[in-house]
């Protein structure tokens, strides 16, 4: 039996429980891939499978589902979990590579927890891990009871030789492309032609299959051997390069693709121009008939004025607060709740009826459901993108981030943004001054001149991101380069 990655067949050894930086992020543990292979790895599964014994969701013998990105070190990290799971004395399942939403969706059908190795859309030197109970993901009082137990167990573990896990094959896949032939029509995207950005995404080959098989033209772009960080909050020069070049190549109706683990979907319309997630989101809330909409308050302020939602729920950013909004909007009567982040990741808060078809709940991000939404409002309307985004009268906005900042800096530069009203203040008068401050999830600044800055850190990365809205593209474009001088000013000085 051969050994598991980095164990040489002997014990792990730790060198201290604070030198391994991870930590729970906005959705999932997250940090180097160097941090993280090894030890970690093995003991962060262990902690979880702890949490759903203690509480008796878990049971000796129990199928736990395991299913992986397509970044290098991915591989490796899953024979850890699996010799995890065998160790504490349940079945590991292989479910090899496979978007999130298909994972959770697969495990959830089959009532058992579920575990995704990836690092979703960070670099391919990081990774991470997500959790999934048999009834959903996990929520924040579920990551502070790991991080608790984790802190609690011995420096070492057993030494342990690789398992072998069932192996599960295309079921969950399948499963998973299913959900989508079952809800829109045949045909449905008949005459639609679009083109599919696969870089190193888990889900490259779905969405082509799932396309053509409701009518559309797939045709596949860009397709990567080495990991592609496809981050639809912060999309890179080279992507932006990529969608103009492919628009002016041939026509499309719309190009599509996702993050690294399939569950942030990118969309640009026919000229190339990318449609912010939180827009995506909208367009996919309003197709299945929400009533009432669920999203982080880093989403677009044009949700409150577009007129097409009853009601617009605001929640801190990360897919654990989302869930928690959308029980909170069921319990108060919302009949059809749709949560989506500012990424464009869509949580299924309700089944949808549509036209005799039915589509079930799934509250975990999805990117296949938002841009077979966002396609389907193309074909029914017969009007292109472009236009259909423009009807949601949402300001400009623009996102971008400061890489390598350590979460210290980003909080004391946030703390005196949000206590300093001096200083806040003095700052924002090149904006007419601060018409209103919101500390829900960092620092977002309404300036009197109608502008919003919004400064808060990254919960995957040491990141300080930044978002903004404007009149005008170009102003927005011009107001994160100034958000972004400010930020590394302010830090670069504290």
């Amino acid at each position: 039996m051969s050994v598991l990655p980095n164990l040489h067949r002997a014990r792990f050894l730790r060198k201290g429980r604070q030198t391994v930086a991870l930590k729970f992020g906005t959705s999932g543990l997250r940090g180097l891939v160097s941090e993280l292979r090894g030890p970690p790895a093995y003991t962060y599964t262990a902690a979880f499978l702890r949490v759903l014994r203690d509480r008796g969701a878990l049971n000796e013998g129990s199928e736990v589902y395991v299913g992986r990105d397509l970044r290098a070190s991915s591989p490796d990290i899953a024979q850890l979990v699996h010799a995890a799971i065998a160790e504490a004395g349940q079945v590991p399942v292989d479910c090899g590579a496979l978007p999130t939403p298909a994972l959770a969706l697969h495990a959830s059908s089959k009532k058992a927890p579920a575990i995704m190795v990836t690092g979703s859309h960070i670099p391919d030197d990081r990774n991470g891990l997500k959790f999934y109970r048999a009834d959903g993901e996990i929520d924040k009082r579920d990551e502070r009871e790991i991080v608790e137990i984790h802190a609690a167990m011995g420096d070492t573990v057993p030494s342990l030789s690789a398992v072998d896990p069932v192996r599960l094959g295309t079921e969950p896949s399948q499963g998973y492309m299913k959900r989508f032939r079952g809800f829109f029509e045949k045909d449905s995207l008949s005459g639609l032609r679009v083109g599919v950005y696969q870089n190193s995404s888990v889900a490259r080959d779905i969405i082509v299959d799932v396309l053509r098989g409701l009518g559309a033209e797939a045709i596949a772009l860009g397709w990567a051997a080495s990991f592609v960080p496809v981050d639809t909050e912060a999309l890179r020069q080279e992507d932006v390069a990529l969608l103009k070049q492919w628009a002016a190549a041939e026509p499309f109706d719309a190009i599509v693709s996702t993050d690294g683990d399939g569950d942030r979907p990118l969309v640009a319309d026919a000229g190339g121009v990318f449609v912010r997630g939180d827009l995506v989101g909208a367009i996919t809330a309003h197709f299945l008939g929400a009533d009432c909409v669920v999203t982080p308050v880093s989403s677009n302020s044009g949700l409150e004025r577009c007129g097409y939602f009853e009601r617009v729920v605001r929640t801190r950013v990360g897919s654990p607060y989302v869930i928690e909004g959308i029980a909170t909007a069921l319990a108060e009567g919302g009949k059809c709740v749709v949560g989506f982040e500012a990424n464009g990741g869509v949580l299924l808060g309700s089944p949808v009826e549509k036209g005799g078809r039915n589509l079930p709940a799934l509250q975990t991000r999805d990117s296949v459901l938002p841009i077979l939404c966002v396609l389907s409002a193309i074909a029914k309307t017969g009007r292109p993108l472009a236009e259909i985004a423009a009807d949601f009268r949402f300001l400009a906005g623009a996102s971008g981030r400061l890489e390598g900042v350590p979460t210290e800096s980003s909080a004391s530069f946030l703390g005196k943004l949000a206590a300093d009203e001096t200083y806040a203040d003095k700052i924002f008068s090149v904006l007419g001054g601060i018409a209103n401050i919101d500390n829900h999830d960092g620092v977002r600044i309404t300036a009197r001149n109608g502008e919003v800055v919004h400064f808060r850190a990254s919960g995957n990365a040491p990141e300080l991101r930044c978002y903004v809205e404007a009149e005008a593209e170009s102003r927005a474009d011009e107001l994160l380069g100034w958000g972004l001088a400010l930020g590394r000013a302010q830090i670069l000085e504290s």
